[in-house]
């Protein structure tokens, strides 16, 4: 039987009223013959007016004014029972009543520091396709979104017109190089005359202008074939570079112009791909503040990106930083930078939205505080609570730098072997006493993934005090 029961059976005894016995008395009829006496029978007899009946005696309702005040003595003891059990230490708390928070133990290392920066996808080669002769379209050889190679043929314009017009220049060309030959023979004949003295000089000069004239005239025949040549062969409009090539703005059958203005389709080379970033001038004052004061090494000449696509996934292709900006924009005072990816399976496309990882450099000997131990006080400032080695808590203002995953890059407020509180922040104060925990912090979601031994006091002296066994690790927030 519980303390519980036997106290309600207490109250229910004390309580239950007075029973009454069987008792035998002699009765007097009417006539005022007395009766005999039976034994284990309440016999009826006369009762006078000024006679009080039995059931009306005081002394009786005693008992039944005492049914409340058992009652509510038992629910006393019964609270006082409970606020005994009560007085115990409750979960979470050490066995000297400190309260069990997690924390993290920090140490120096050498942090990896990235800019994450975001831009837009630029294809690395753009070409305007548009006419260079006058015609009519015959036919469309490309199928509109598929990859072209540079000199693939992609309209044919009539080209009768042009083919006509190379003939004739083939033909001038050949007339012209028929006078030739008469004309020098001509000049060489004079030359030897002249030298006997039987022509005059001036018969002389003008075979010598006529040779020239026929020479300047096969020139120009010959020129006037090559540029009729080109002209046939802009008939059919090749892909001038290698890309993918987007829809044809005109069909068969259309009269195009020269050099007009409408475009007849854009060629895009993918494969490599540019990123179009852009980075505040002030970023760019700090980090290289941060190399001049040694707080931050380059790796090299050669600046690796990687780049986070839209989705929130990493593309698996690292690219290389390609140029940096010579000026500032003054009106968003930001400046230019380009990072150049390979493409080879066409993923990337112009115009999509990505951020590009940037690696700065590295930060030697620095400390890293997760973000969900770090908070703002009222003056704005980044704080911490950390365990000291007497288990007292106190408040740290922290110097941030930058966000490296789910942790703050700090530069000053901590040091090494410093024991940061990540869990259970509400249970404790500055100035007061704390024990703690070891936790793990998972680097995906910066949240406790498994708890470990108490770091003030050895495991067995702890489960020993506290008489329970350790927790399993949970994520809980702060």
């Amino acid at each position: 039987m519980s303390r519980f029961e036997a106290l309600l059976d207490a109250a229910r005894k004390r309580a239950r009223p007075f029973a009454m016995t069987s008792i035998g008395m002699p009765s007097t009829d009417r006539s005022g013959a007395r009766a005999h006496a039976t034994p284990g029978k309440i016999q009826a007899m006369p009762i006078k007016p000024s006679q009080p009946p039995l059931s009306a005696k005081p002394r009786s309702a005693k008992p039944r004014r005492l049914v409340p005040w058992a009652a509510m003595l038992a629910a006393t003891v019964l609270l006082a029972a409970c606020s005994q059990e009560q007085s115990k230490a409750p979960a979470g708390m050490g066995g000297v009543g400190k309260p069990e928070v997690g924390v993290v133990t920090l140490h120096p290392q050498s942090v990896a520091i990235t800019a994450e920066l975001s831009g837009r996808t630029a294809a690395s080669l753009i070409a305007e396709v548009r006419p260079q002769v006058n015609g009519i379209i015959q036919q469309r050889l490309f199928k509109e979104g598929s990859e072209v190679a540079a000199g693939q043929p992609l309209y044919l314009i009539d080209p009768a017109s042009y083919k006509a017009d190379y003939d004739s220049a083939v033909a001038a060309r050949q007339k012209a190089e028929a006078a030739l030959p008469s004309a020098q023979a001509k000049f060489d004949r004079y030359a030897g005359l002249l030298k006997q003295n039987v022509v005059s000089k001036q018969d002389y000069d003008d075979a010598a202008a006529t040779l020239a004239q026929a020479q300047a005239d096969v020139a120009s025949a010959r020129a006037s074939v090559e540029t009729a040549r080109i002209s046939l062969d802009r008939t059919s409009i090749t892909a001038p570079i290698a890309g993918r090539i987007d829809k044809s703005s005109l069909t068969p059958g259309a009269l195009v112009t020269a050099n007009q203005d409408t475009v007849l389709t854009t060629i895009r080379a993918l494969d490599p791909i540019n990123i179009d970033v852009t980075q505040s001038s002030t970023n760019l004052l700090n980090l290289r503040q941060a190399i001049s004061e040694g707080r931050l090494k380059i790796s090299g000449p050669n600046v690796s990106v990687k780049l986070k696509l839209e989705n929130g996934t990493i593309y698996a292709q690292t690219g290389k930083m390609e140029f940096t900006g010579a000026n500032v924009d003054q009106t968003t005072g930001t400046f230019a930078l380009r990072a150049e990816f390979p493409n080879p399976d066409r993923l990337l496309l112009p115009g999509m939205y990505v951020r590009a990882l940037v690696e700065e450099g590295v930060a030697q000997n620095s400390f890293l505080v997760p973000q969900r131990a770090v908070s703002r006080n009222t003056k704005g400032e980044a704080t911490a609570m950390v365990i000291d080695a007497a288990g007292k808590v106190e408040a740290r203002v922290l110097t941030v730098r930058n966000s490296v995953g789910n942790n703050w890059l700090v530069d000053a407020g901590v040091g090494d072997g410093d024991r940061v509180i990540v869990e259970g922040m509400q249970l404790v104060r500055a100035g007061g006493d704390a024990t703690g925990v070891e936790v793990t912090i998972d680097e995906a979601t910066g949240e406790v993934k498994d708890r470990g031994q108490t770091s003030a006091v050895p495991a067995p002296a702890k489960m020993a005090s506290s008489g329970q066994q350790p927790a399993p690790g949970a994520s809980t927030g702060n």
